[in-house]
């Protein structure tokens, strides 16, 4: 790996260990094994640095998530069965991915500061729910767009939602087969109309 990489690598690991904010230019230097002076060469600022390395392990973070939402369910696995397996996995991986989690929402306190961050979120935001839609459903949003963004707002609500009472009291936040009776009693309380 040439600087900049130890770079990213180096802040990516800060940002698990101290969050966004909690994190200095002496402390990627250190983690990367370079100089202060590299992050201004190759970043501009520690700032920029922090950016790119956070969009980068957002960017692992959708591949892994791909890769959850791929495993295979048992050919005769009822849909109920899958989108209870599915969120077994992704609860499963709040606890490798706690870090992230908490980093994203202490960004989103900070937004109304920060223009281009939520400029950022945003477009982050419209890409996150297609990809969703496309992940958990198989839509194409060049099929229907607008049905696309409802699925994947839908889903997005859904794991940021049980990410947060999983942040908060991991003992009690709610389990897959809890996401299922849930579902069950709502579609058992509302007749079709």
């Amino acid at each position: 790996m040439g600087n900049r990489e130890d770079l990213l690598a180096g802040a990516k690991r800060c940002l698990m260990e101290k969050g966004y904010s909690g994190t200095t230019a002496r402390d990627i230097a250190a983690a990367s094994g370079t100089s202060l002076a590299s992050i201004g060469y190759h970043f501009r600022s520690t700032k920029a640095l922090l950016d790119a390395a956070l969009i980068e392990a957002m960017e692992e973070w959708g591949k892994e998530l791909e890769s959850t939402l791929a495993a295979e369910a048992p050919p005769d696995a009822t849909p109920t069965q899958r989108f209870e397996a599915t969120w077994a996995r992704i609860i499963e991986s709040y606890g490798r991915l706690r870090p992230l989690w908490a980093i994203q929402f202490e960004l989103v306190a900070q937004m109304d500061r920060m223009p281009e961050l939520r400029e950022a979120f945003a477009g982050a935001n419209r890409q996150a729910r297609l990809g969703l839609a496309a992940l958990f459903e198989g839509l194409d949003p060049a099929d229907d767009e607008k049905k696309a963004m409802a699925v994947g707002a839908f889903y997005q609500a859904l794991l940021a939602g049980l990410a947060t009472q999983w942040l908060v009291d991991p003992d009690s936040a709610p389990s897959a087969h809890d996401l299922v009776e849930a579902l069950r009693a709502i579609r058992a309380g509302r007749p079709e109309g």
